[in-house]
């Protein structure tokens, strides 16, 4: 099946986290799983201008390499990083351009669109800017990738018809998950007829080691398969979906890939009850019942990031690691402004508003405990 009139297969190579060596990005590894990559058929490659070094080693690995005919390069343009000025964002077009030295791109992203980080896109006038870009021949396909709220998914994409795909956080674990909701996400876009490329299908390398409970279950349906292999398999079984991007680290993840994915036509149904029963089994392991619906922040007199706080608090419950939960922590607390779960003065406002009915003072204690 084809998307925007290009045949791509369902695997799409995300250049995220390539594989390093002495602190820096690997070139001769990746070489060798660019290789392999082409060998099966698979052709969709995903870098970012923000993605320090990324650009230039997929130049070094695939571009100079390859016929350009013969594959697809997207990246990403993220004019809410130290930009002041339109000249400043648009500047990244021309440094992606150089870096990769693609010629164009197939697909071209405005990068992280939600929250304060859409106003940098409309004061920059970058929905115009990159229509020139394709009318110049420059872009094939314009889209955006989103990280926040089916609401403001919407909105956008009433705001701006033109924008031709989505790319979208979307996992087993994070189907339903209040503080990622990726199947309203990915039906709002389904809605608006925008085809979309799947992020985070292993939600960051934690569904590679789901919970223990987790892996019991997948390692009976199939006791040779990865458990990342189930999460990559359930993004590419959905209708309307482009490539479903992996962040392959090392030739091993890349061999496992290729493995499942080569021939996939489809999950069938008894893969599908193994998936379903994965999912209820994350969702009846306890965690704080926050939907961050963030009336909390509204009534609290010292700016704590309270619903960050929980979500960060639920990665550690239900994947025990520490470092990316406090990843998410700085990200979701720091990154926006608010106060660490340290700093609540414990005044009891926010659980009088909480719809969950959270005990939210005593949960802001283990964070401090747990996190930090």
């Amino acid at each position: 099946m084809s998307y925007l009139g290009e045949k791509i297969k369902k695997l799409g190579f995300g250049l995220m986290r390539l594989p390093q060596k002495d602190g820096v990005i690997d070139v001769e590894q990746t070489k060798q799983m660019v290789d392999a990559f082409m060998a099966c058929g698979f052709t969709y490659f995903d870098t970012a201008w923000a993605y320090e070094g990324s650009e230039d080693a997929i130049r070094q690995a695939l571009v100079e390499r390859y016929p350009r005919s013969s594959f697809q390069l997207a990246t990403k343009n993220a004019a809410w990083i130290n930009c002041k000025t339109r000249e400043e964002a648009v500047a990244q077009f021309d440094i992606s351009l150089k870096q990769t030295g693609a010629g164009y791109f197939d697909f071209y992203l405005l990068h992280n669109l939600g929250e304060h980080r859409t106003r940098f896109f409309d004061d920059f006038d970058m929905w115009n800017f990159v229509r020139e870009k394709k009318a110049q021949g420059l872009i094939k396909h314009i889209g955006f990738s989103f990280h926040s709220t089916p609401e403001e998914l919407d909105e956008i994409l009433i705001n701006h018809p033109e924008m031709e795909f989505v790319q979208l956080q979307i996992n087993y674990a994070d189907w339903d998950y209040p503080a990622v909701q990726s199947k309203k996400c990915y039906e709002i876009a389904r809605k608006h007829n925008k085809p979309v490329v799947i992020m985070e299908p292993v939600k960051g390398g934690m569904l590679a080691n789901p919970p223990e409970s987790v892996v019991k279950i997948l390692k009976r349906a199939e006791p040779e398969s990865s458990a990342a292999s189930w999460s990559i398999r359930f993004a590419a079984n959905l209708d309307g979906v482009i490539t479903v991007l992996s962040g392959m680290s090392n030739m091993e993840q890349m061999k496992d890939n290729l493995s499942y994915m080569r021939g996939f036509s489809g999950l069938t149904e008894k893969e599908e009850q193994t998936i379903k029963a994965a999912m209820e089994e994350i969702s009846r392991i306890p965690v704080i019942p926050c939907t961050t619906c963030n009336y909390c922040a509204k009534v609290c007199p010292n700016n704590v990031g309270i619903s960050g706080s929980f979500t960060a608090m639920n990665y550690l419950t239900l994947y025990g690691d520490k470092e990316a939960a406090a990843n998410q922590e700085r990200w979701l607390v720091s990154g926006h402004g608010k106060k660490k779960a340290a700093e609540c003065i414990r005044c009891g406002k926010c659980e009088r508003v909480c719809p969950q009915h959270i005990r939210i003072r005593e949960e802001l204690e283990k964070v401090t405990k747990y996190i930090g």
